[in-house]
């Protein structure tokens, strides 16, 4: 509506359009411009709101406007019962907490502000607490107050209530800080019975707390990080003055770890594993050498390439050609000397690049 406000029909003459026709500001011609143009062409949501309450729109537009100026009162608030006005909430719009003016203190949020749900109740601002958000919240000090406006800062880290920034200023230390003379002391737990850490782990302080870290896999318990703070040493290692190190299976035992054919010993941390020995590898539990199984012998005709198919397909075609011509001669001499010199062309040009091969064959009875 603000922006089709000072439009006109946008025809060539103006002046007549608005004398002859409806005034362009209470015109079904600019309702129509503004209808298009509320809801983004993706939001589906503004769409379906926006077909529910055409009716209502159209209402106000030609009948309403003149009693009721506020579009959004009428529509949202009377109409519909959508919205409540700022500062209230809930189904009969009751007052925010703060009251309506400066719900919660203008230091937060009324929970359902503006709507028909919500509880009414304050969600405060960081800093900020009570049940108005009227106060300093925990770790915050009051720097100054007026009847409109509460400034509230962060104290020092340790502090959960203080007069001021510096760690002198405590009143009230957070977890794992205890007060002394205005500053807050951070609490060894690790020293008490206030850190509870599991079986092999142990304790270590931090500001304000504790942490529990795992012992070293050489330790069964421990007071510290390292081989060298452990209460006992796991299977798999020995005490050497204060650490625990590993023992080394392999080469201490007089006897052979790993009894099996072709395998070795590996030492590892806390133990040992039995491994084939270089050159060979496990097969279905033994280790046996490690070679490529025997590839079986190729045939005369394995390694014939596309090419000399090709040429003894040709040769195949003329040889068949010189029987037939041999055959149609019946038996002539001339022929049958053409038939053995084509059968012999073809042997020598195939043969030729293949002898060793041919004679290899042979040798081995193939």
């Amino acid at each position: 509506m603000e922006r089709t406000e000072h439009e006109g029909f946008g025809g060539g003459n103006t002046a007549w359009e608005e004398e002859k026709l409806a005034k362009y500001k209470h015109s079904e011609t600019r309702l129509l411009e503004v209808l298009e143009s509320v809801c983004p062409p993706q939001d589906f949501a503004c769409h379906q709101l926006l077909e529910r309450s055409e009716e209502h729109v159209e209402q106000w537009w030609f009948h309403e406007r003149q009693q009721h100026p506020d579009f959004f009162q009428w529509l949202c608030m009377e109409r519909l019962a959508l919205c409540c006005p700022p500062g209230t909430y809930g189904p009969d719009c009751l007052p925010c907490a703060g009251g309506p003016q400066q719900p919660c203190s203008g230091n937060g949020r009324c929970d359902g502000e503006g709507t028909r749900g919500g509880t009414g109740l304050c969600v405060c601002s960081p800093g900020y607490g009570g049940p108005f958000c009227a106060e300093c919240g925990d770790g915050y000090y009051e720097v100054s107050r007026n009847q409109s406006q509460l400034l509230c800062a962060e104290c020092y880290p340790a502090c959960g209530r203080c007069t001021g920034p510096e760690d002198s200023s405590c009143l009230r230390c957070k977890r794992g800080w205890v007060l002394h003379e205005r500053r807050c002391i951070d609490i060894d737990e690790c020293g008490t019975e206030m850190a509870h850490c599991r079986a092999n782990q142990f304790c270590v302080n931090t500001e304000g707390s504790y942490e529990c870290r795992d012992c070293s896999t050489a330790c069964i318990g421990c007071m510290g990080a390292g081989p060298a703070r452990c209460k006992k040493c796991n299977k798999g290692y020995q005490r050497d003055g204060a650490k625990c190190l590993d023992v080394d299976e392999c080469s201490s035992s007089e006897e052979p770890v790993c009894t099996g054919l072709q395998e070795v010993c590996e030492n590892t941390e806390g133990g040992y594993r039995c491994v084939c020995a270089p050159g060979h590898v496990r097969r279905d539990g033994q280790c046996v050498e490690d070679k490529p199984p025997d590839a079986p012998e190729k045939g005369f005709f394995d390694d014939v390439t596309d090419d000399e198919v090709v040429v003894l397909q040709q040769m195949f075609f003329g040889v068949m050609i010189c029987a037939l011509a041999t055959l149609a001669a019946k038996g002539d001499m001339v022929f049958t000397a053409i038939f053995i010199g084509a059968v012999a062309a073809m042997a020598g040009y195939w043969l030729s690049d293949r002898s060793d091969r041919v004679l290899d064959g042979f040798m081995k009875g193939r």
